[in-house]
C-alpha cells in the first residue's frame, strides 16, 4: 500500500504537478488540513475525504496510517510542498513507531488486512510560497537566500530571532513563512524591526497573498513601510537583499551578471 505526502502547491489546479494530480488520483481516500481539503475539494470530486484541524497534525497522519493499513492507498496533502513546513518528516517519524509496534507484539493487529512493513511512503514534491511567491512579486530569490517561519508553536521565538538576526547579516533574501495569526499579532513587527538593526528602511520587500487563488494579491514595499501593515497566514513576505530593487512596481534581486554591453 502507499501513503502519499502530496504537495499540491500553491492552491490553483495549475499549479499542481502532474505527479501531484496523478498520485490523488490514483489514492482511495485523501487526508488533510480542513482547509487544504476543500481548497482541493473542487478538483477532485469523486474522492473521498477525510480532514482534521489545525495542530492535529499527528492525529491526520495517524488517521491515514490506519487508513492504509485497511488496504487503502492514501494521500497525505500538503500546501505547497510536502517536505518544507510539511508533513513528510512526520510521516515517517509516526509509520516507524507502527513499525516498533509491530515488531513488539506478540500476535501483531489480527484485524489489519496489511502488514505495516508493506506501507510505502511516497514524497511527492510540490511549489513552495517561496518559489510561487517570488515569480508574483518579480524575481526575488535569484541569489542566496533562506525560508524562516515566525511561528513559535514549534519553534521558540529566541531562535526565531536568532535565526533572522543571522540571516539579516548574511545578507541573504528572505522569505517569512506564518508571518502574523491572531495570536501573534506583532510578530512581523517585532521581525523588522530585528532586521532594521542590519538593513536601512528603503530596503525593497513585499508580500504575496493567496498565492495561485481568485484573491491573489502582491504589493512591493519598504521594509519600514512593511512593520505596520496588517497581512493574514495566507501571505508569504519576502525581504530583499542589499542590491534588491524595484523595477516597475516588480521586486527584482540581480544574480550579478553583467548586462553593459
Amino acid at each position: 500500500m502507499k501513503l502519499y505526502l502530496v504537495g499540491f502547491g500553491p492552491g490553483n489546479y495549475e499549479g499542481m504537478t502532474i505527479q501531484a494530480k496523478e498520485c490523488i488520483k490514483s489514492s482511495d481516500i485523501i487526508v488533510g488540513y480542513t482547509v487544504y481539503v476543500d481548497i482541493i475539494k473542487q478538483y477532485f470530486p469523486d474522492k473521498e475525504f477525510f480532514s482534521t484541524p489545525m495542530r492535529k497534525e499527528a492525529d491526520r497522519v495517524r488517521a491515514a496510517v490506519e487508513l492504509a493499513l485497511e488496504g487503502k492507498n492514501v494521500s497525505i496533502i500538503c500546501s505547497g510542498d510536502s517536505v518544507i513546513y510539511g508533513m513528510a518528516g512526520l510521516a515517517y517519524e509516526i509509520l516507524n513507531n507502527y513499525k516498533k509496534e509491530h515488531e513488539n507484539a506478540i500476535d501483531g493487529k489480527q484485524n489489519e488486512k496489511v502488514d505495516v512493513n508493506e506501507i510505502q511512503i511516497e514524497v511527492i514534491p510540490g511549489v513552495t510560497a517561496a518559489v510561487s511567491g517570488s515569480a508574483v512579486l518579480g524575481a526575488v530569490l535569484t541569489h542566496d537566500f533562506c525560508v524562516i517561519s515566525l511561528s513559535d508553536l514549534l519553534t521558540p521565538w529566541d531562535k526565531i530571532e536568532k535565526r533572522l538576526v543571522c540571516a539579516a547579516m548574511g545578507d541573504f533574501e528572505i522569505a517569512i513563512y506564518n508571518p502574523v495569526s491572531k495570536k501573534r499579532a506583532d510578530y512581523l513587527k517585532k521581525a523588522c524591526e530585528i532586521l532594521l538593526k542590519y538593513r536601512d528602511g528603503d530596503c525593497v520587500c513585499g508580500y504575496a497573498m493567496n498565492i495561485g487563488r481568485d484573491e491573489e494579491n502582491y504589493q512591493v514595499t519598504t521594509l519600514f513601510e512593511l512593520q505596520n501593515m496588517e497581512l493574514n497566514m495566507f501571505t508569504t513576505v519576502f525581504i530583499g537583499n542589499s542590491q534588491t530593487m524595484n523595477i516597475d512596481g516588480k521586486m527584482v534581486t540581480p544574480r550579478g551578471y553583467r548586462i553593459d554591453g
